[in-house]
């Protein structure tokens, strides 16, 4: 991976309270690519996203998006830069309706193009939520909930998308939609930094992987190179037989 990366992580520790949760975590994510962070529950993806965009406290190491550090900055100043995230469990909200929600996601970039012409080019890439444009949040289905996620994101006008387990809890006819949805977000030119338990659809789609396991990265590589990895089968069997 020599290209220039789009955003750096170099010896990131990460805690909860006292108890360090990522340990000198380091890996890039080269402008255009599809990057995706592999592991068990209580791996550290999460809490890497979440370092990433503000919302954990970094101990130790640094994040540059650009060239420029985003270590520290407030969440709101973070998506103003170009860094939208999807968090696990969507976390729409269910009183506002498909439109609302939309709107809300352009707050931190009211400067980009009118509001009007964003919500449009969501709801010509989600036909769906078109069709449910005035139905509130909580009244959606679960894959229509994570495309209405995907969409508030992209109200940013992001430059990189943290996606955080966007197949978790969905039918496999769901999953195989919203990994198509992931793959356009890549042809029209996004970065991607994908977090996914589902290993063999985040291989399918990533240009280059990272396994994290109990905080630490134990392996990375290309989809032909993961594959048969014993770190990959330990780092997921391993938690689970815990």
């Amino acid at each position: 991976m020599a290209e220039q990366p789009l955003i750096e992580v170099k010896n990131l520790t990460a805690a909860y309270g006292p108890i360090d949760v990522l340990h000198d975590v380091s890996f890039r994510v080269p402008e255009g690519s599809v990057v995706a962070l592999l592991g068990a529950n209580g791996a550290g993806k999460t809490t890497t996203l979440n370092s990433i965009s503000g919302f954990t406290r970094v101990r130790g190491g640094e994040i540059t998006f650009r060239g420029e550090s985003l270590t520290g900055e407030r969440p709101d100043r973070i998506v103003g830069r170009g860094v939208a995230h999807v968090p696990e469990g969507r976390r729409i909200f269910p009183e506002l309706s498909v439109i609302e929600n939309l709107r809300i996601g352009a707050y931190a970039n009211r400067g980009g193009r009118p509001i009007s012409e964003r919500i449009e080019e969501v709801l010509e890439a989600f036909p769906r939520l078109r069709e449910r444009h005035a139905s509130k949040g909580g009244q959606l289905s679960g894959g229509e909930q994570q495309m209405l996620a995907f969409g508030r994101a992209l109200m940013s006008e992001p430059k990189l998308l943290l996606l955080d387990e966007p197949s978790l809890g969905l039918a496999p006819r769901l999953v195989l939609e919203i990994a198509r949805h992931i793959r356009a977000f890549h042809e029209r030119g996004l970065t991607v930094l994908l977090v996914e338990q589902n290993a063999n659809m985040a291989l399918s789609l990533a240009d280059y992987a990272y396994v994290l396991e109990l905080g630490r990265i134990v392996a990375e590589g290309t989809e032909d190179e993961l594959r048969n990895n014993d770190a990959v089968e330990r780092a997921y069997l391993g938690v689970t037989a815990a």
